[in-house]
């Protein structure tokens, strides 16, 4: 039998984070040789074992907790030391703290006891240096021998990275057998009711990482919010210490701050998630937009290349040091990979929100060229047949064969279950297209650049073209297709794709009124959150990454564009779902997790190999808090709109330090709905909207 090496489960692990290091380990606190166990710098594996132990025994895991964004304390007992009796008298707590270049333990030995307390306690570490993809694909890598230096001190070093460790006043065991397994140990003497505590430092050289630490602190605003529903306070604590050890910065231009897009797996540059958490933090300010678009824009395609999916304005896939190759796939990309759809529209998209919540000139004025090159991607590489729809394919055969968010390789199914062939035109990416090009139109308007009549045709167009190809008729009545395949044939699928359409001006009002309702039928909305794929299709399976699943980014963003579009009671029941989840995951919502319905258990089953904490699931956060209060503000055009989702369903909701146009903004909705806002920058006039009715049955 051929054995299969399959990708590490994530769900029960615990980790800290301070980008570009993360480290992941049990609840216990123990990091074993084994699985996707360890201390990750950028897309490599710097230490692939830290067991403790005491007198050569591991101390009982008890519980841990969050001490700040980037450390966590363990507890546990070492019960067969101190008094006699069925209480514990001597406790051990480590303390894990991760920083930019590796971590830091404390090890603090308590005793209660009436007795003195002698013992010896030990790490055992290794170092594999294993790539972040040999990792993922479930594949093994061979210990390095370590070497020992000064006192104390144990080294490692290949492919141009040094991992050094020091304990201090350690003593250090690597020869014979342990020079691939060194241990530090300290012999502990306590007298009575004594103490102790120990200290070791993992420390990164690694010049070569594509991907650094930023200068300084997050600018974004720090928001103080008060809600009747305090689940919404813990989501945006947790979310936001999360989002602060996920930043990341190019080390060309270290002041240009973007968001890792998650880990273990996707610690680094990724165009289309760090575009969408860019875009949902925008409430809290606009420099991390900024940063994000510098950082793309400096990586934007200038050439046809098929082997790494580049193109004239493209904006970029994934960024890692090396070609990143998963056994057994098939899959391998190149270090730069612009193997995505969607990323260039995002990227566009991006640039024209952040203009309307009120980012400089000074900012936008350098990137117009490339809004200029991102839009003549769109016209003259996007649509490679000609019929007038965006369109992806592989040519490669190693490359993404799925080029939208849902890139999986059995993403795209018919309702029978059968997979669609590529090219594939996918529906949500039609809308992306279509809001780029009206957005780009307006920021060439503004901006005194010709050609915004060019795409607002091209908008029109596109809209009629999607009108005629994509909608079905389905089992709720019409819909949108998922996807187009490579004979133009509707991929008649009800997916949570449809909910992207909402808001980008592709829909009628009639269409977005059954788009809505069809996003709230319980073969969709009956988990916690929104399913990516409706149970009625062949292709349903509650733990499928793209077929079932529910993804908290997903939900958050159509859960927005439901409630800015004014179906509140449609928003507010994926409000629900998510908020339920939050509470499940002790508010750090994962990338994913199973789309079963809210009775199976009571609480949703995690997908085992989700990453956490990710960038645009965090940042949801703060999408869904924009949301609840309803502030949509056009700096341009010297206004704001109130359209809240808060109110009596949802509760008061109060929310100070919103951002806008630099300035610091309250909004406050009290439990009837009625919403106030203060502090807005000088003409800025406010229109407060009421939500459409309850959507017809």
């Amino acid at each position: 039998m051929t054995e299969r090496h399959l990708q590490p489960l994530l769900h029960d692990l615990v980790g800290v984070v301070h980008a570009p290091t993360s480290a992941l380990g049990d609840a216990a606190g123990q990091i074993r040789p084994t699985g996707v166990h360890g201390v990750f710098h950028a897309d490599a594996r710097v230490l692939s074992r830290a067991e403790l132990r005491v007198d050569d025994r591991e101390p009982e895991g008890l519980t841990r907790g969050v001490v700040d964004p980037h450390t966590t304390r363990f507890v546990a007992l070492a019960r067969w030391l101190g008094d006699p009796g069925a209480d514990p008298t001597v406790r051990v707590d480590r303390v894990r703290r991760a920083d930019p270049r590796g971590i830091s333990e404390e090890l603090h030995v308590v005793s209660t006891a009436s007795v003195p307390v002698r013992a010896t306690v030990s790490v055992d570490l290794s170092c594999d240096l294993a790539p972040i993809e040999v990792v993922k694909s479930g594949g093994a890598a061979t210990p390095l021998e370590a070497k020992a230096g000064q006192p104390g001190q144990l080294s490692w070093a290949a492919d141009g990275i040094t991992v050094t460790v020091t304990g201090e006043a350690a003593e250090v065991d690597a020869t014979g057998e342990r020079a691939v397994a060194p241990r530090l140990s300290w012999p502990v003497d306590l007298a009575s009711r004594g103490s102790v505590t120990l200290r070791w430092r993992l420390a990164v050289e690694d010049p070569k990482a594509v991907v650094v630490a930023p200068t300084g602190e997050p600018t974004w605003s720090a928001p103080e919010i008060r809600a009747d529903d305090r689940r919404l306070v813990r989501l945006l604590d947790r979310s936001l210490a999360d989002l602060r050890g996920l930043r990341l910065a190019d080390p060309a231009r270290p002041e240009d701050v973007f968001l890792g897009a998650g880990v273990p797996w996707f610690l680094t540059l990724f165009g289309r998630d760090s575009l969408w958490a860019a875009r949902m933090m925008l409430p809290l300010g606009t420099d991390l937009a900024a940063g994000t678009l510098r950082v793309l824009a400096r990586r934007q395609g200038t050439r046809v290349d098929p082997a790494t999916g580049e193109a004239p304005g493209k904006i970029l896939h994934e960024l890692r040091r090396h070609e990143f190759a998963l056994s057994g796939e098939g899959l391998r990309l190149p270090p730069a990979y612009y193997g995505t759809v969607d990323a260039t529209m995002l990227w566009i998209s991006l640039l024209h929100d952040a203009w309307r919540w009120g980012l400089a000139a000074d900012q936008i004025e350098p990137l117009l060229p490339h809004l200029d090159a991102a839009l003549g991607w769109l016209g003259e590489h996007a649509d490679a047949d000609g019929d007038g729809l965006v369109e992806y394919v592989d040519t490669t055969g190693h490359g993404l064969s799925n080029q939208g968010w849902k890139d999986s390789g059995d993403a795209v199914r018919f309702r029978d279950g059968r997979l669609a062939q590529a090219p594939i035109v996918l529906a949500e990416v039609q809308g992306y297209a279509y809001r780029a090009a009206v957005d780009g139109a307006a920021l060439l308007d503004a901006f005194d650049r010709p050609g915004a009549d060019r795409w607002r045709g091209y908008a029109d167009r596109l809209g009629q073209r999607f009108r005629a190809a994509f909608w079905v008729d389905g089992p709720y009545g019409p819909q949108p297709a998922l996807a187009l395949d490579r004979d133009k044939r509707p991929v008649d699928s009800l997916t949570s794709n449809i909910g992207h359409l909402l808001g980008t001006g592709l829909l009628s009002a009639d269409e977005s009124v059954q788009v809505a309702r069809l996003l709230t039928t319980e073969a969709l909305a009956g988990g916690f959150g929104l399913r990516t794929m409706s149970t009625d299709d062949g292709g349903f399976s509650p733990l499928s990454y793209h077929c079932g699943s529910v993804w908290t980014h997903d939900t958050a963003i159509v859960l927005a564009a439901l409630a800015r579009a004014g179906f509140a009671e449609a928003a507010l029941g994926l409000a629900d779902g998510l908020l339920a989840a939050a509470e499940a995951f002790d508010y750090r919502l994962p990338e994913l997790y199973g789309g079963d319905d809210r009775t199976v258990i009571g609480r949703p089953v995690p997908y085992p190999a989700a990453c956490r904490p990710q960038a645009w699931s965090a940042a949801a956060a703060v999408l869904l808090l924009q949301a609840g209060v309803g502030l949509y503000p056009d700096v341009p055009a010297g206004r704001v709109t109130l359209r809240p989702l808060a109110g009596p369903e949802l509760g008061a909701l109060a929310v100070d330090r919103f951002r806008i146009a630099g300035t610091p903004v309250d909004v406050h909705v009290d439990r009837t709905g009625n919403p106030t806002v203060t502090g807005l920058p000088a003409g800025l006039a406010v229109t407060v909207d009421r939500p459409a009715p309850a959507l017809p049955a």
